[in-house]
């Protein structure tokens, strides 16, 4: 890019004059530098000393495990939290504290205090006439407890429960005794703040006891009446007795029940074994007779006998039909005495029937009792309920009401906070320090009468030098020592734009006599003016079509490679020198954009962001030699980048957020490879040096054909000089 930068009245600051005009004045710099130490040093010095005391406080439950009311659980007490905290710190603070500690200590007698509370001449005088108001007694403790509010300093430590209360005084011993003042004062109000709440809650549980206590009384009252009346006697087990005896008729019938089936069955076996004609003997409630026993036992001996006597008798022998005989008369008894337990048992299955009848019959009669009995149990229960419960209150109530009073009557109320470190009389004073503040003094004195200084340089303008007129050249000039230098009118292929040098002068005119000046300014030799012409005249005005457009995107194809390349970096240099906020995007495949801006062909760029390998902080460059900011081609691999193309779309969309216009160099690309980068807003430049070439004139021709009628063509002829013609490029004769 061409440009040429007018000097005219211009000027830069001389920096070495500058220091010249430091070491010029430097006796005057250090003799008011002490100066003004010294009189900081006397001013110091006659300033009366401070001293600052601290006490801390802990806040903290003093309740023990022995002494806190027994129906206080540990997880009742109170949580000391940040809020809580702050609010104590308030309470010391508090008037009524401060006035407390005035009084206390007779603060109103202490001459520093007191000193703002005394009205000077000008205000008695003001004052007798009605302009002012005159300090009475009132006003004036409120004066010394303002000037008590101005010393201390109260707060709380980061992340604990210590509060510091910290008080500042002339006299050292002062600072102390009311810091320390402050903090009993403190203790003292939690005590007696606690004190109140016990005796208001005594005051308020006295007249509630006595109260419990009748309604108590006349619940119990009402508890017997219902049960006199309602007949509820209460059993064993604290059971009504109708349903006690309802549950024990109840066993008592499921026995009789029991022994009557059992007596019905017995009484069956022995009728079945009689009527059967088997023996009846053998049946467990026969055999269980006395009488059964001895007659089968004679029974046994019959048969022994006759035995017996078969061995050596006939058997028509008079003695066995004689014990044969009695063997029959025996068994006869034994069937009768059967028929006898057999209607023994008869009997007592119809007693045990006969019992069942009857226990049936109370245990209706009960069931009904016990119906109404529970009825009127429901009632009884409520009015227990009742009674209990004002029962429990009483004895809660009487159980607070002891312990309040035997805390009263002890004085037992420990605060909830404790002193752990009472303040001690100060040795130093912590204002002024005379040592730092000295060499703060020395410090701020030298600094300020240096800058006077060069203040001084500045606006005299002895620190000021003329600027000499410069230009940029796309390109290097070669600088001959004739007077007109011949500058090659082709730029180098993304050649940096160094300024032109100029050589000496082998044969020096003599300059003529001028008065001394302390910077001789520098001239350098302009660049021919055509040559400055027509580049700056070809660049600057595709950069007015630019920022007339307002377009967002711009696309630069440039068919030639790095030679046209260079072009748009002299474009983007210029809108910089403009002002726009303007980036440019390496899309041309090789790094010699990145060289010609950056000095370095090798930094992460487009291809490292397209793969999400870096990020846009990390991708973006300034520009060497202007303001413009840069998006190199990048370090990584080129073809695996661009199976990323997808997301480029997307980032040129996020640059045009934050830039004024992004620039986009595609290098050799073809109009359909670009196709999705032309979106709305998007101006197409065609990067132009020779017209005659090949790919300059089939991308000329593509451009035509994809309906592209107005593209910007960037070339180093005038704009007059070359023109696009329906796809073809025509050059002015």
């Amino acid at each position: 890019m061409a440009q040429a930068k007018s000097a005219g009245n211009d000027v830069d600051i001389d920096m070495g004059a500058l220091f010249v005009s430091l070491w010029q004045n430097r006796r005057r710099i250090i003799i008011g530098t002490l100066l003004i130490t010294a009189l900081a040093f006397i001013a110091l010095s006659m300033v009366s000393p401070k001293y600052r005391a601290e006490t801390r406080i802990l806040i903290e439950a003093r309740e023990s495990v022995f002494t806190r009311p027994s129906n206080q659980q540990t997880d009742d007490r109170p949580v000391v939290d940040q809020e809580a905290i702050k609010s104590q710190v308030e309470l010391i603070g508090s008037s009524d504290v401060l006035r407390n500690v005035i009084t206390k200590l007779d603060l109103a007698k202490n001459a520093e205090l007191a000193a703002s509370a005394e009205p000077s001449s000008l205000s008695k005088l003001l004052g007798a006439v009605g302009l002012g108001r005159n300090i009475s007694e009132e006003t004036r403790t409120d004066y010394i407890l303002q000037a008590l509010r101005d010393r201390l300093l109260i707060y709380s430590v980061q992340e604990s429960r210590v509060i510091v209360v910290q008080f500042s005084s002339k006299d050292a011993a002062l600072s102390a005794s009311v810091a320390n003042a402050i903090a009993d004062e403190y203790m003292a109000m939690q005590q007696a703040a606690k004190s109140e709440i016990n005796t208001d809650a005594t005051g308020w549980l006295q007249p509630e006891i006595a109260d419990l206590s009748k309604r108590v009384k006349d619940a119990e009252a009402k508890v017997a009446a219902y049960r006199s009346s309602s007949d509820l006697l209460i059993g064993q087990n604290n059971a009504v007795l109708a349903t006690q005896q309802l549950s024990e008729l109840s066993s008592e019938l499921s026995r009789v029940r029991a022994n009557r089936a059992a007596s019905e069955a017995r009484a069956s076996s022995v009728r079945a074994a009689l009527q059967s004609g088997a023996q009846a003997e053998t049946l467990p409630d026969v055999i269980a007779s006395p009488l059964i026993q001895r007659l089968r036992e004679r029974q046994v001996q019959l048969n022994n006998d006759i035995a017996d006597l078969s061995a050596s008798l006939l058997s028509g022998h008079p003695r066995i039909k004689a014990l044969r005989s009695q063997l029959a008369d025996l068994n006869g008894q034994i069937r009768l005495e059967a028929r006898k337990v057999l209607a023994s048992l008869e009997n007592e299955a119809e007693t045990a029937r006969l019992r069942e009848t009857e226990l049936n019959r109370s245990l209706n009669q009960l069931k009904a009792q016990s119906s109404r009995a529970g009825e009127e149990e429901v009632e009884l229960r409520a009015l227990e309920r009742e009674a209990t419960a004002q029962r429990q209150l009483l004895e809660s109530y009487l159980t607070r009401y002891r312990e309040a009073s035997s805390r009263t009557d002890r004085g037992y109320m420990p605060a909830d906070a404790r002193i752990f470190s009472r303040a001690d009389r100060p040795i130093e004073p912590y204002f002024p320090k005379k040592v730092p503040m000295t060499l703060a003094a020395f410090v701020a004195s030298l600094l300020i009468l240096s800058i006077g200084t060069l203040l001084h340089a500045l606006f005299s303008g002895r620190a000021l030098r003329p600027v000499a007129e410069t230009y940029e050249s796309p390109a290097p000039a070669v600088v001959q020592p004739a007077p007109m230098p011949t500058i090659i009118e082709e730029p180098a292929p993304l050649a940096a734009a160094p300024p032109i040098e100029k050589e000496p002068d082998p044969h020096p005119e003599p300059e003529p006599e001028s008065e001394p000046v302390d910077v001789v300014p520098a001239v350098m030799l302009p660049e021919p003016p055509q040559a400055v012409a027509a580049h700056h005249t070809a660049i600057d005005n595709v950069a007015d079509r630019l920022m007339a457009s307002g377009a967002a995107r711009a696309v630069v194809v440039a068919p030639e490679g790095d030679e046209a390349s260079a072009l748009t970096v002299l474009l983007v240099r210029e809108l910089a020198d403009r002002g726009v906020r303007v980036i440019l995007v390496d899309m041309t495949g090789s790094s010699e954009i990145g060289r010609a801006m950056l000095d370095d062909g090798n930094l992460p760029g487009i291809t490292n962001l397209l793969v999400s390998e870096k990020h846009f902080s990390e991708v973006i460059h300034l520009d060497h030699y202007s303001q413009a900011e840069i998006i190199p081609l990048g370090n990584h691999d080129p073809v695996k980048a661009m199976q990323s193309a997808g997301r480029l779309p997307m980032i040129l969309t996020a640059l045009q957020s934050a830039y004024d216009l992004v620039v986009v160099d595609s290098g050799p690309a073809t109009v359909t490879e670009l196709k999705h980068l032309m979106v709305d807003g998007t101006e197409l430049i065609l990067g132009v040096i020779n017209p005659d070439d090949p790919d300059v004139v089939g991308t000329a021709k593509a451009v035509y054909d994809a309906r592209i009628l107005e593209p910007n063509l960037l070339s180093p002829f005038q704009p007059d000089e070359l023109r696009l013609d329906e796809g073809r490029l025509v050059r002015r004769a």
